[in-house]
């Protein structure tokens, strides 16, 4: 602190002010911190107080669901054979399907909602404005009694068809958005530079932006894939047989809907946990792989110089003269 600011009666802010203040707020003040800190350790020991009433009363013989006798079923085989094991391969058959297929439509939309072509791009914005804006639920019970009633589907498919498509519309827009945010994110210099070379404005699209594109908003997709397995949940409503109602089956059976919650919860927190954690490697081998790969753009007519040659610019040499004895035709002026 220097003495000028000793005379004039300010501080300049310290470090970790600088680092916690923000364009809305000013770094807080001592009294500040103290309250703040007072008020998070009120908060925490309210959460802990109603924590605690709770597993309490779920202790509670009256409640018994927190029992021993409630959790040995998850113990014994058939829990898992018979319930478990069985919702977890319908949530994973619906998730996986519903992945590749809106991977798929996600790429058609968003490179629709960027073609040149004006009724293509207007007939794509507006299927996922409005497919965007219904919910996962109200789309799944549409495709099951369509497939009931127009396509004749029966048996364990309507409901597995039913799921499907649902998720399939809803986050094919969601990708789609992520892809047309992707490509107008990138500078205008990666468009000119691909027409350019005489690139059409299609193949720029699809060649040069939509790689960069996917490649920026890999995490963001990734983590809607994470959605889509949590939304085929939903499932349980059209009589599907994924995780969420194979558990609730199971609860019926052994009168122990608590603990099944809990380990439907742990089951799903799993997975996804694992699917951040794919999410998380293949974004920083992608990193990775943009820093070690230097580019240089190569345009209609530029010869790359060796590493030998000096970055010097080409000297035009004159024709030699015809004449003999003389190399280079005559100068006129002086």
């Amino acid at each position: 602190m220097s003495s000028a600011d000793l005379a004039a009666g300010t501080a300049r802010p310290t470090r970790r002010e600088e680092d916690t203040s923000s364009v809305l707020f000013d770094a807080p003040g001592p009294k500040a911190r103290v309250r703040h800190r007072l008020i998070a350790v009120a908060g925490a020991l309210v959460l802990l107080a109603i924590l605690a009433y709770v597993l309490v009363r779920l202790a509670d013989p009256a409640n018994n669901q927190l029992t021993a006798e409630k959790w040995l079923p998850f113990l014994t085989p058939t829990a898992w054979t018979a319930y478990l094991l069985p919702g977890l391969r319908g949530t994973l058959v619906a998730a996986g399907i519903s992945v590749v297929l809106s991977v798929g439509f996600g790429l058609l939309l968003g490179i629709g909602r960027l073609v040149q072509h004006r009724w293509i791009r207007w007939a794509c914005g507006a299927f996922v404005e409005f497919f965007r804006s219904v919910p996962v639920l109200m789309m799944m019970l549409f495709a099951y009694y369509a497939g009931l009633f127009t396509l004749g589907i029966t048996g364990d498919m309507l409901p597995l068809f039913g799921v499907v498509v649902g998720l399939t519309v809803y986050n094919s827009c969601v990708l789609a958005e992520l892809v047309r945010s992707g490509v107008n994110s990138l500078p205008e210099g990666q468009r000119e530079s691909g027409l350019a070379i005489g690139l059409t404005p299609l193949q720029t699209l699809t060649v040069i932006q939509l790689p960069q594109a996917i490649t920026a908003m890999l995490p963001s997709m990734l983590s809607q894939l994470v959605v889509i397995l949590k939304d085929s949940a939903l499932g349980y409503m059209i009589s599907y047989l994924e995780l969420m109602r194979s558990g609730i089956y199971l609860a019926a059976a052994y009168a122990n809907l608590i603990p099944t919650l809990i380990v439907l919860a742990v089951i799903y927190i799993v997975i996804n946990s694992a699917l951040t954690k794919f999410a998380s490697i293949v974004e920083e081998r992608l990193r990775r792989g943009r820093r070690g790969i230097t580019t240089q753009p190569v345009g209609a007519g530029f010869v790359p110089q060796t590493a030998a040659e000096p970055d010097v610019p080409p000297t035009i040499m004159p024709p030699p003269d015809p004449r003999p004895g003389r190399e280079h035709p005559p100068r006129h002026g002086r």
